[in-house]
């Protein structure tokens, strides 16, 4: 069986991976909850800081790729100093972080497609926990699915090509909403700065900044793919970009939505972002911006999800640590054909849930990502020699370990409900009916 995948991508090809993955479509969905826990500015503060202290981790899986390029990410990591179990449940748990993304993206695209066009609220089909699916919405998230698997199936350079033409077009479109922004804000649109204490504000936002930000280890999964005069150094570039300029976009955009129109009362709206522009230009067309970049958004953070989430269960089928069969390449197409139509299969089932039932496992998504980047620094902690490496790792474990601690410890605001819990006991369970060796 041929085991070794496309190589085909470049530099540009793994920024727009990471930073594509990292940026969906949060700034418009859920841009009132943002504001509501910290405030313009404890909102900005909190991203900001939050992406700052996620640069050792980036550190951290820079070095990783270059000395290790494996498609099992963190679980490849965990092997070298930890037991085969460990292993498999550290990818297990990453695994989650990107596959929820998928039925979650295939689900907002009917939401943002009815903001514009009403009628696709209609034909109800039934409901799950007294939230609606209709058909018109189902149908696009399934037709969605179906183009973003058809395209990774067919080769990495096609998967590569969206991302890239995504990625550029949303920066593009973003410098047209800070444009507006500024023309038609107000200073004064920011007062009050903080929604509580600054110092609650700021940790109320840095609660939420490693859902949002999870997407720059993505790189890895793809490194096998690398174009054979893709030099190694260029990983670590990419993810240490793609963080920096992520963070610069999710604080930018927090401002610009807040100096745009006054943010007290933005909260409750649904897309509030496009609320905001809406009031504070009074320009119809620039709601159909934000819109259509956010749509393009969801694109690229689909694909990238996507992609990372099918090379992790190729790579458990490569190891033989779940069904072998994910682990087969295409012969014409040199992709990983089988894991790529697993993870189609399973999004389309997620899809059929609706966003109701997929909510807690969202959060638990957030968790998974945090226990991921944990694993990845204790690992390497263990294997460095060089003390001002280990120093830079050490400074990954404290940070991680936190946002571990932040979301299972009780003491902490927003913590796990009990439908979290549950929630992570299923993947778990699951994990362990589908191991193998």
């Amino acid at each position: 069986m041929n085991k070794t995948l496309a190589r085909k991508l470049r530099f540009t090809d793994y920024f727009a991976l990471a930073f594509g993955t990292m940026v969906g479509v949060g700034w418009l969905v859920v841009m009132d909850d943002w504001l509501g826990r910290g405030g313009p500015l404890g909102a900005i503060l909190g991203f900001a800081i939050g992406g700052l202290l996620l640069l050792p981790i980036g550190y951290v899986y820079g070095q990783w790729v270059e000395r290790l390029p494996d498609a099992a990410g963190e679980a490849a990591y965990a092997a070298q100093v930890f037991p085969k179990a460990v292993s498999y449940f550290t990818g297990w748990m990453m695994l989650l972080a990107y596959f929820i993304v998928c039925p979650w993206e295939a689900v907002a695209v009917g939401k943002l497609a009815a903001y514009l066009f009403p009628s696709l609220n209609s034909f109800e089909l039934y409901r799950i926990a007294g939230h609606p699916v209709f058909l018109p919405r189902l149908l696009l998230g399934l037709g969605l699915t179906i183009f973003i698997a058809i395209l990774n199936y067919r080769g990495v350079r096609a998967s590569a090509t969206l991302q890239n033409w995504a990625a550029a077009s949303v920066l593009v479109l973003f410098l047209v909403i800070l444009g507006a922004s500024m023309v038609h804000g107000s200073p004064a649109n920011f007062h009050p700065a903080f929604s509580a204490a600054p110092l609650v504000s700021i940790f109320l936002t840095l609660q939420i900044v490693p859902y949002f930000m999870t997407g720059f280890e993505s790189v890895p999964k793809a490194a096998e793919e690398s174009h054979p005069e893709f030099k190694a150094r260029g990983f670590s570039h990419a993810i240490v970009f793609a963080v920096l300029l992520g963070t610069g976009f999710y604080v930018l955009v927090t401002a610009a939505v807040a100096f745009v129109a006054p943010w007290q009362g933005l909260l409750g709206k649904p897309f509030a972002t496009a609320v905001a522009f809406e009031q504070g230009t009074g320009i119809p067309w620039m709601v159909r911006i934000v819109m259509a970049s956010a749509m393009v958004a969801l694109f690229e953070c689909f694909n990238g999800n996507f992609v990372a989430a099918s090379r992790l269960l190729f790579a458990f089928g490569r190891r033989g640590t779940i069904y072998a069969g994910f682990g087969k390449v295409h012969e014409r197409f040199l992709t990983p054909s089988t894991a790529v139509s697993g993870i189609a299969s399973a999004t389309i089932a997620g899809l059929l849930l609706g966003d109701a039932i997929l909510v807690p496992i969202t959060e638990v998504g957030s968790m998974a990502a945090a226990s991921g980047w944990f694993m990845a620094c204790l690992s390497f902690w263990l294997v460095e020699k060089k003390v001002g490496k280990r120093i830079i790792t050490a400074f990954g474990i404290v940070v991680t370990l936190l946002l571990l601690l932040m979301k299972l410890v009780p003491v902490f605001p927003g913590h796990f409900s009990g439908a979290e819990w549950v929630a992570l006991a299923m993947w778990i369970v699951l994990g362990f009916s589908l191991r193998r060796g």
